[in-house]
């Protein structure tokens, strides 16, 4: 599948992409959609690599053994620029920075592509900077923005892209990548592709991970534990703390791999003082660390919410007699007995309840007052 193999469960989508890849003048707006863990992210990269292949007969380009197709994937082709920003939303600066680099020309390949990730972080006034870029764009010039849906973009920049739609991969899909790619235990690979949702990122991180694991087996059964009011405090504090840890380590070897090739980069002493100039650099990345650790720990409180919000999700899935697959399959004696002490109306209360605490969290509300408040609606 050359550089499609990332993408399960995506046929329809690959082959409209391969298409335009193929194409001597492709649309030079897109706008790739879908939930979260469907790989958006992962499609772009796959179509600026088959745009830029250098495969002479156009049917075969994303071949994924080129060198243009291997820089593309890992992000060191000069052609390709992936936008992402570590802040909540994206700042007028930066997308304006953007903008002024998508004018250079290609410096080695057929298009300069310019990759927007969670473009439905754009505050109002700064998509307006973008859309003049999209709607005039230069002639060697493309831009993919994604984001989880086609009304999470204002309608002057959707109007212009060329949408492509990605569904949630099926489950088994998701398990044979693990197996086929990251050499994960088959047994292993389907109980994260279940317990994720076919989230392909989580999936990876749970089956890599064996304390990611015990953390988000600490939040399914939370609602087990809960008595009374004290329990319930105590358990907001718990969750807040796992979804810190979780960030910490989603951070620490991201962070200290980036510390490491800036002092290389540099060309700093491996002993003794650094020089002023290179630690002002140094102090300038912990800064961006920082700035980044804060969504970091938003990401994964909202992750905490996903996987409690899954234990009520198979609740009221027995409670219904539905028949559908339980997510949490491995919990399912603790699940029957919970469900017949509560009624389907208190199991969709509670559902609410999340709802409405990933609502709170979305603002500047205390993450601890937030799970407070819901941890006690779970009662």
């Amino acid at each position: 599948m050359g550089v499609w193999t990332d993408l399960p469960g995506q046929g329809a989508v690959i082959e409209q992409l391969s298409r335009a890849a193929a194409s001597e003048r492709p649309t030079h707006a897109w706008l790739f959609t879908g939930p979260p863990g469907s790989g958006r992210t992962n499609a772009a990269r796959a179509f600026a690599a088959a745009l830029l292949c250098e495969q002479p007969d156009p049917a075969a380009r994303g071949c994924g053994r080129c060198r243009s197709c291997h820089t593309a994937l890992n992000g060191s082709n000069a052609d390709v620029m992936v936008m992402v920003t570590e802040n909540v939303s994206f700042t007028i600066q930066e997308v304006r920075e953007w903008v002024a680099k998508a004018q250079d020309k290609p410096s080695s390949g057929r298009w300069r592509i310019m990759i927007v990730e969670d473009a439905d972080r754009m505050a109002e006034r700064t998509t307006n900077v973008l859309l003049k870029a999209i709607e005039e764009p230069p002639p060697r010039t493309i831009w993919i923005l994604c984001a989880p849906s086609p009304a999470d973009v204002l309608v002057t920049i959707r109007s212009r892209c060329r949408p492509v739609g990605l569904r949630t991969p099926p489950q088994q899909d998701v398990a044979e990548l693990l197996v086929r790619r990251d050499g994960a235990d088959p047994a292993l690979a389907e109980f994260a592709a279940r317990v994720s949702q076919s989230h392909i990122g989580v999936a990876r991180r749970l089956v890599a991970d064996e304390e990611a694991r015990r953390r988000r087996d600490r939040i399914v059964r939370l609602p087990l534990r809960l008595r009374g009011v004290s329990d319930a405090v105590i358990a907001a504090g718990e969750l807040v703390d796992i979804a810190n840890a979780d960030a910490a380590a989603a951070s620490e070897a991201r962070n200290e791999a980036e510390r490491e090739a800036l002092l290389h980069a540099l060309g700093a002493p491996d002993t003794g003082t650094l020089p002023p100039a290179i630690r002002s650099q140094l102090k300038q990345l912990e800064e961006e660390q920082k700035r980044r650790a804060k969504r970091t720990v938003s990401d994964s409180l909202d992750r905490v919410m996903i996987d409690l919000t899954t234990f009520f999700r198979d609740v009221l899935a027995l409670q219904l007699d539905t028949g559908a697959q339980l997510i949490n399959e491995q919990l399912r004696g603790e699940l029957e007995a919970y469900a017949g002490r509560s009624t389907p109306e208190q199991t969709l209360g509670r559902m609410d309840a999340i709802a409405e605490a990933r609502q709170r969290l979305s603002t500047n509300v205390s993450p601890v007052l937030a799970m407070e408040a819901m941890a006690v609606s779970l009662l």
